[in-house]
């Protein structure tokens, strides 16, 4: 295919790259806070690779949020996206948008053996579903279907907002404090995200009695890794949802394919999370528990997934309007 521009925007931070001969190229990353619009975050990318406005004329953009509106608005930032009017500002012809899990899990097809680290041996049973999960600025789900031609297909979701599951009585009593503070308790909004994990914090603290002196989820990690045993509770009920969430999950697609755990939280503490009851919860599905026997999970690694799923969008897109 010809050059393109892809693009991976979060809620904080916005990621552009070159995509050609099967590659990306030319990285880059700013804050989302620093453009007024995603328009000018790109002018000023193109601008510092010395492309003029129409040398590039196709864009895939991974965006947080249900993406068939239009225009779009973005979920975790201020930015929005009126694709006539995108077009001719920027001089392309053609502009996908994906949500933000489907292109990290196209991204999956991707990865290189240094870029992921098995959490639990097993074999991915062809042509059945995986599913792709991570904790970031938000909670993202995606699912990866293989295709009978060998091209792969992501669907989109919201899966992030799914309700919180409770596995224990104290899980119990920290949602009614999570309820206390958010009313609905997503699995994002309770636990599952940045805000979530210092939300999940508090609400410890609240049914444990003690003070809520950290007040960021960095503070928490960071305490947790130092061995503080309040923070350090709270970082392995983090994992332990994340295992509840996605057993759930894979459950739910029948998703015999692996479990793929990606985003920018688990890898900062990564060996806190391969020690910690996130397998266990995983599979904790009553009668179901078997069903999680050799399933494979890997903790992903690689530091720009969701910009390489959006370049194989774009290739695939542009090979079927061929």
């Amino acid at each position: 295919m010809s050059l393109a521009l892809v693009g991976d925007i979060g809620g904080t931070n916005a990621r552009f790259a070159l995509w050609r001969d099967g590659g990306l190229h030319s990285v880059r990353v700013s804050a989302t806070a620093d453009h007024a619009t995603v328009e000018q975050a790109i002018a000023a990318y193109l601008a510092a690779e010395g492309l003029a406005l129409g040398e590039v004329e196709t864009i895939c953009l991974a965006c947080a949020g249900p993406v068939e509106v239009d225009p779009f608005r973005f979920t975790n930032n201020a930015w929005r996206i009126d694709r006539k009017a995108f077009r001719a500002e920027l001089k392309v012809r053609e502009l996908l948008l994906i949500n933000d899990f489907s292109a990290m899990a196209l991204g999956m097809t991707c990865l290189q053996d240094d870029e992921y680290v098995t959490v639990c041996p097993g074999v991915a049973q062809p042509g059945r579903p995986a599913v792709v999960i991570g904790a970031g600025t938000g909670l993202g789900v995606g699912t990866l279907l293989s295709l009978p031609d060998g091209s792969w297909h992501a669907l989109p979701g919201e899966g992030g907002h799914v309700d919180l599951p409770v596995g224990s009585n104290r899980e119990a009593l920290i949602w009614q404090a999570l309820h206390r503070q958010l009313g609905h308790v997503s699995a994002e909004a309770g636990a599952l995200s940045g805000n979530g994990l210092l939300a999940l914090y508090r609400a410890t603290c609240a049914v444990d009695g003690q003070p809520a002196s950290l007040q960021s989820a960095a503070q928490v990690t960071r305490a947790a890794l130092e061995g503080e045993p309040l923070a350090g509770n709270v970082l392995e009920l983090f994992c332990c949802l994340l295992g509840r969430v996605a057993g759930n999950n894979v459950l739910t697609l029948g998703a015999r394919g692996g479990v793929f755990i990606a985003g920018g939280m688990v890898p900062r503490f990564a060996d806190f999370f391969m020690a910690s009851g996130f397998s266990r919860c995983l599979r904790d599905k009553g009668c179901m528990s078997d069903y999680f026997d050799g399933l494979p999970v890997w903790l992903v690694t690689a530091p720009y997934p969701g910009l390489v799923g959006a370049g194989v969008a774009a290739e695939q897109h542009l090979q079927r309007s061929d």
